[in-house]
């Protein structure tokens, strides 16, 4: 059951990614460049959850699991946010953070070694060193995951109070990437006492509803840019 949710969870974000890439190649945007590499790495987090579940893990499927479902992806779908509400600028400063970040992450959890081993089958959780043995790929987590999560909160508040009488639907789309966003974070709960179920879950229900509300929230500002035209 695990491995299936699994899969449908990377079917679903693998084809938002292509949806994503196709719409950047008709129409270059800086915020739907953010949104397709921050789903790309949805989607390859999901396929190595799915290849971990099925068939059992190994590290490298694990360090690409932990790379681009726990640190990486929520930050860049956080500056695709950015950009659509905020714009240009405030986008191009967070990029250079996020680039940063990306830079350290990747390197990071490369290369730290495991503090204990990977499970025969389930989600492992506890295989890096933890936060108290100092800076390594779980506080990256914390970090990226707590930050990226806060700014798509923030960002949709904003434009419940900036975009509410002009755009309802601009709004109503940042609040679904936002529950998007909130359900996968949710699911580190169940990551935590080991729930694959509740995780690979939380990954579908995500992927939905982000899609849902990116399709919506980008529809809406075309819609307000031919307006004010």
């Amino acid at each position: 059951m695990d491995g299936t949710l699994a899969l449908i969870a990377g079917v679903i974000s693998t084809a938002f990614t292509v949806d994503l890439a196709l719409a950047f190649k008709r129409r270059p945007r800086p915020h739907t460049a953010a949104y397709t590499v921050g789903m790309a790495m949805f989607a390859l987090a999901t396929w190595a959850l799915a290849f971990g579940l099925i068939t059992g893990w190994n590290g490298a499927s694990y360090r690409a699991f932990f790379l681009f479902g726990a640190i990486l992806n929520i930050p860049y779908l956080a500056l695709g946010s950015l950009y659509l509400v905020v714009g240009r600028r405030a986008g191009t400063v967070m990029f250079i953070i996020v680039a940063a970040i990306t830079a350290i992450s990747i390197t990071l959890t490369t290369t730290v070694d495991f503090a204990a081993p990977l499970p025969p089958d389930g989600i492992p959780h506890d295989i890096f060193p933890p936060i108290s043995e100092g800076f390594g790929p779980r506080l990256l987590a914390a970090i990226g995951g707590g930050t990226g999560a806060t700014v798509i909160i923030l960002l949709s508040v904003v434009s419940i109070f900036r975009f509410w009488r002009r755009n309802r639907r601009l709004v109503i789309g940042n609040v679904l990437i936002t529950a998007g966003t909130l359900a996968a974070g949710g699911g580190g709960t169940g990551l935590a006492i080991g729930e694959g179920a509740t995780f690979a879950l939380s990954l579908l229900v995500a992927a939905a509803l982000i899609w849902s509300g990116y399709r919506l929230a980008t529809g809406a500002r075309r819609t307000t840019a031919k307006s004010s035209a």
